[in-house]
């Protein structure tokens, strides 16, 4: 039971460079029953996505905090907006213009309330912008958006892709005309066929004709002459 229930957790990427609400942020996640996998800048967040992100100024310590039961796949990414390097609005821009990672839900968090920063990364395509100190009310409006990510998945795997190329196009366009000579063909049959009723008819009007009763008193009359 205790794999079953690993194998359904939604697992969320947590980026903050502060310790401290990167901890309250996992403890919400998990309290919430999510898997997290917490880094502390943009850069490592790439990394860990399989993106690489050359930085100079980036020191060689590293800080990463990944579950015991870790997953691939990441079912949504939430992030801190001021991080020094890069900030949470760069690495939103940075995932959305991955062909591979756009589809994961973005959510990003802030101490500021900044109207025009939550307008911008709502516009580049954040689903939420939480004002820390984030809380178990904010964690389980995630919920909707894992679950997109969630669903998709194996619904691709299961139902391929269906190209219609415009040969297929054509051909299911194409309706059967009959040639001229299939035509001419036909129309003569007919006329045969025509023909053939006609001259039906006449012997059958010759023989009635010859049956007839005047026909019959004729011969008789003849035959008794005789």
């Amino acid at each position: 039971m205790g794999m079953a229930a690993v194998e359904f957790q939604f697992h969320v990427l947590a980026v903050d460079d502060s310790v401290i609400d990167r901890k309250l942020i996992e403890r919400l996640l998990k309290t919430s029953a999510c898997q997290v996998t917490t880094v502390d800048s943009g850069s490592k967040a790439l990394e860990f996505l399989g993106l690489q992100e050359n930085d100079k100024n980036q020191t060689n310590q590293t800080c990463v905090s990944l579950d015991n039961h870790q997953e691939a796949e990441i079912n949504l990414i939430i992030t801190d907006y001021c991080m020094p390097g890069m900030t949470g609005y760069d690495l939103l821009k940075k995932l959305k213009e991955s062909a591979s990672l756009r589809n994961i839900p973005v959510v990003i968090m802030s101490s500021e309330n900044v109207p025009s920063r939550i307008s911008r990364c709502l516009e580049e395509g954040a689903e939420e912008f939480f004002l820390k100190p984030v809380r178990l009310s904010d964690v389980n409006k995630l919920r909707p958006h894992m679950m997109k990510t969630k669903c998709k998945s194996p619904k691709q795997q299961q139902q391929p892709e269906i190209i219609v190329t415009q040969d297929n196009q054509e051909s299911r366009d194409i309706t059967y005309v009959v040639p001229p000579e299939e035509n001419q063909e036909s129309d003569n049959i007919v006329q045969q066929q025509k023909s053939q009723d006609n001259s039906n008819n006449n012997k059958r009007k010759a023989i009635e004709e010859n049956l007839s009763p005047d026909r019959i008193r004729q011969r008789l009359s003849s035959l008794t002459a005789i």
